[in-house]
């Protein structure tokens, strides 16, 4: 016996979808059958992503958009229902870092990671859920009652890490954003969720690991290695999956043992 997720018919938005794990949502939602919006300033990139994933069959958009301008974020989510029809699924990707000591932090810093990571993340997910309840309360049309947001955080937002404290503190608020999202807007029929990486290895930290600071690092890791980003699909799928309407509010560490 087997079973497969089959996301046929739902439309997923992707954002921060140009490289690393946004990236590889998009190409796993599309393997899974959704029609994928990829959403993010760097828009050759998301051109050439979206060849690739249609390339392989799949279905894909791209849109233009800055979390941190929140004209944009209207332009983009309205411009993806418009293309594409009603949005069904919200991977909530954008994130940026700083690493330094917290006297170091300066407030461009600290507006920097919060402003993408906390205020960005929040407005995104407000505008896409403020449609979803729409459609659940019968104010506007659509097929699919209900909807699927899953926000990535960190597992820094779990275990503040050294050196970069801002960065765990963003994360620790998108985890409480994600269980004050899923008590308001789960009786809808909206999961909202959270994921929280361990390390990864993506296109922007892949030189770290070979590097002494790196190296020492993945000898503090459990079972001494750094996770790939098709780690996450198990997760990413599940939480997204039409049979995940009992799941709402969960936070999974996804960090191969590191927060234990």
């Amino acid at each position: 016996m087997s079973y497969s997720i089959d996301l046929s018919g739902r439309v997923a938005l992707v954002t921060g979808a140009s490289s690393g794990l946004g990236a590889q949502f998009a190409r796993t939602l599309a393997q899974a059958g959704a029609c994928v919006v990829l959403a993010g300033r760097r828009t050759e990139r998301l051109k050439t992503l979206r060849s690739e994933i249609e390339g392989a069959g799949g279905d894909a958009h791209v849109v233009t958009l800055d979390v941190t301008d929140l004209d944009s974020i209207k332009s983009a989510v309205a411009h993806a229902e418009t293309e594409v029809g009603t949005l069904d699924i919200l991977i909530n990707n954008s994130g940026v870092s700083t690493t330094q000591r917290l006297t170091e932090v300066t407030p461009d810093d600290y507006d920097f990671v919060m402003d993408t990571n906390v205020r960005g993340a929040f407005f995104v997910a407000q505008e896409v859920g403020k449609r979803m309840l729409a459609r659940a309360q019968g104010s506007a049309p659509g097929t699919f009652i209900g909807g699927r947001i899953v926000n990535i955080a960190s597992m820094a937002g779990l275990r503040v890490l050294s050196q970069i404290g801002v960065y765990s503190m963003s994360k620790a608020a998108v985890i409480h954003m994600t269980r004050a999202m899923a008590l308001e807007w789960g009786k809808y029929g909206i999961n909202v969720n959270a994921i929280c990486p361990g390390y990864i290895d993506t296109e922007i930290n892949h030189h770290h690991w070979g590097t002494e600071q790196g190296k020492k690092l993945v000898d503090l890791l459990p079972r001494k290695r750094v996770g790939q980003p098709q780690d996450l699909d198990t997760s990413l799928l599940m939480l997204c999956a039409n049979e995940s309407h009992f799941i709402n509010g969960a936070i999974i560490q996804a960090d191969d043992g590191f927060g234990v």
